[in-house]
């Protein structure tokens, strides 16, 4: 098997001088077909690396956005089925997903760890949507764009911070709470977020939105919890099954989205690759100082870091979807994903290399990689 990865690299290689050959004599059209190529095969090969394994899924995402800007029209419509209308049936499976991995438990640690959930969640819904309405207004995007940016940054953590919480060697336990909490706590403050500092950039129906998050996000967690409680353990297949059924959740969320904002993506892309980089490392940088001003554990410090920069991008592009704009407010939360990923990944393993001297022994987790 080891030997499989190792020709996979090698075979990637070749790839990547083709598209760097076609791409200087001005042949495009045949870039595309390589590029795609060489991000699967470098997929596959991560797998074979234990320290770059966990960027694996990442590089699958960067080829399915490389297909997408290629054959948008493959990604768009088959016949007379358009493929935007599964992005909400695809988040809500996810949803029931991380329901399936949570339990009453996970919420008792707001009665645990007061101080803790309570900052995590200030910082949660207060430097994000702050963030991201300064840096799509310091870049001058279009409005719809721009709230496409105030939209990610105004959405919940995911199961994803959950993973680099645990690599990082930080509190698992917060982390989950926090996301848990957060979530269910997006009905409200996400649609008041995006009234606030989207208001004025583009329609916002606080209740329309409430709803939508409520029958996206809620009514399929409650019922992943309720299936954790009365079933768990009879169905260990399903366990296996969900982290995977997520992943590729995730990537065709994102493929499809990227298909539908191609042209704007063309535009603008370049900006708004800066500007996810630069609104996920000010997350990470004001949830980690933030506490540490505030005293809390160092690795308190460090999940909630990790809960701030690592938004829910399946919820964003889902909502982007309901709102009628896939294709333009769903850009950002397609460029934040992939990025949180490589940047998350990379923080966690940096920290995991330095634990705080009472770091206590941590329980395995399921190995999951989403960034929803």
């Amino acid at each position: 098997m080891k030997s499989l990865y190792k020709y996979a690299l090698g075979v990637a290689a070749i790839c990547l001088v083709a598209v760097l050959l076609f791409w200087l004599l001005g042949k495009i059209d045949l870039v595309g077909p390589f590029l795609i190529l060489f991000l699967l095969l470098l997929s596959l090969g991560f797998r074979g690396h234990e320290f770059l394994k966990g960027l694996s899924f990442t590089v699958l995402i960067f080829a399915s956005v490389s297909a997408a800007m290629f054959y948008p029209d493959f990604f768009v419509k088959q016949g007379n089925f358009e493929t935007r209308v599964l992005i909400v049936p695809l988040l809500q499976i996810i949803m029931f997903g991380m329901g399936t991995t949570m339990s009453i438990k996970d919420f008792a640690g707001v009665i645990k760890m007061p101080k803790g959930v309570l900052v995590g969640l200030i910082c949660q819904f207060s430097i994000m949507p702050l963030v991201g309405f300064s840096i799509a207004a310091v870049f001058g995007f279009p409005p719809e764009i721009a709230a496409g940016v105030v939209l990610i940054g105004s959405s919940p953590s995911g199961l994803a911070s959950n993973v680099m919480t645990y690599l990082a060697k930080a509190n698992l336990a917060l982390s989950v709470t926090l996301t848990a909490v957060a979530t269910m706590l997006a009905p409200i403050m996400t649609p008041m977020l995006m009234q606030l500092f989207a208001g004025q950039l583009v329609p916002i129906n606080f209740i329309d939105m409430m709803l939508n998050i409520i029958e996206m996000v809620i009514v399929p967690i409650v019922a992943g919890l309720a299936f954790n409680h009365f079933f768990h353990g009879k169905f260990p297949w399903l366990d296996k099954a969900m982290p995977i059924v997520s992943m590729a959740g995730i990537a065709i969320i994102i493929t499809i989205i990227t298909a539908l904002g191609r042209d704007n993506l063309l535009e603008i892309g370049a900006a708004l690759i800066v500007a996810a980089i630069i609104h996920n490392a000010l997350g990470y940088f004001f949830g980690y100082w933030g506490c540490r001003i505030l005293k809390l554990p160092e690795r308190d410090c460090r999940t909630i870091a990790l809960e701030v920069g690592m938004q829910n991008g399946g919820l964003a592009s889902a909502l982007a979807e309901k709102m009628g704009m896939a294709a333009t407010a769903g850009l950002a939360p397609a460029i934040f994903g992939p990025w949180m990923n490589v940047s998350g990944s990379s923080l966690a393993t940096w920290w995991g290399e330095r634990p705080p001297e009472d770091t206590p022994e941590l329980s395995p987790v399921v190995e999951t990689e989403t960034n929803e």
